[in-house]
């Protein structure tokens, strides 16, 4: 099991407007000033990191004590076998746990898509993509070959937002098939200066493997689009 082998050299997506005192850590931990306090602190949170993703539980006072006997040189508590098999363990643990919250995330959105299905105003196509026109265009409806370009807001089916045009002030321009196959089917049922929303099932999204840390696998997205331009027309 690959746990804390590896110390992650850039930041986190949410990280990424830390506060200009970056060195000072949440309410709680002390003030680091000189290498070593902020190496320790550094690799804290690095590993701390690490072991939240794992879900698995730690005995802290075992932790610091392993970790205090490695910095002082001395020998292992445990065998290299037992290490071993204590992080399969805790492996088999945490993909037990993410495949029933994968199992669960499935089930979520299928009720969710069955029930969106029955409102007013929401049509399904044979893929089992759902759409509700909420602003008709005029022209003509782009191709899977077009570029086109877009505002566009995504959340999950609880509204968590994980991606906006709209936030980052500024619209989005790609090929209308170099996008995942939910959005490729439904804009082409756009015409310039409409507003939709559409309900992409997983399958029709990022499937199995989900999109980093903001789109877990087998999510139902949500998406309000709105065709600003196809590109050469």
């Amino acid at each position: 099991m690959a746990l804390f082998m590896a110390v992650p050299t850039g930041t986190r997506a949410q990280d990424n407007a830390a506060p200009a005192d970056a060195a000072a850590p949440a309410e709680g931990g002390a003030k680091a000033g000189s290498l070593s306090e902020r190496a320790g602190y550094a690799f804290g949170v690095a590993i701390g990191r690490q072991l939240a993703d794992t879900g698995a539980e730690i005995d802290l006072k075992q932790f610091t004590q392993a970790v205090s006997d490695m910095l002082a040189g001395k020998p292992s508590a445990m065998s290299e076998d037992d290490i071993r098999a204590t992080f399969q363990e805790v492996q088999a643990i945490a993909q037990a746990k993410a495949a029933e919250a994968s199992q669960m995330q499935a089930e979520s959105g299928k009720k969710f898509l069955d029930e969106n299905g029955k409102k007013e105003g929401v049509k399904t196509t044979a893929s089992g993509l759902q759409y509700e026109v909420l602003t008709e265009g005029d022209g003509s409806n782009p191709a899977a070959t077009d570029e086109v370009t877009v505002h566009y807001r995504g959340t999950l089916i609880d509204g968590k937002e994980f991606d906006s045009s709209y936030g980052r002030g500024e619209p989005a321009t790609f090929p209308l098939n170099g996008v995942i196959k939910g959005w490729t089917e439904g804009v082409q049922l756009m015409k310039k200066g409409a507003k939709y929303r559409f309900f992409i099932p997983s399958e029709l999204g990022y499937g199995e493997r989900g999109a980093g840390a903001d789109i877990p696998p087998h999510s139902t997205l949500v998406f309000e689009v709105e065709l600003l331009k196809i590109n050469g027309q």
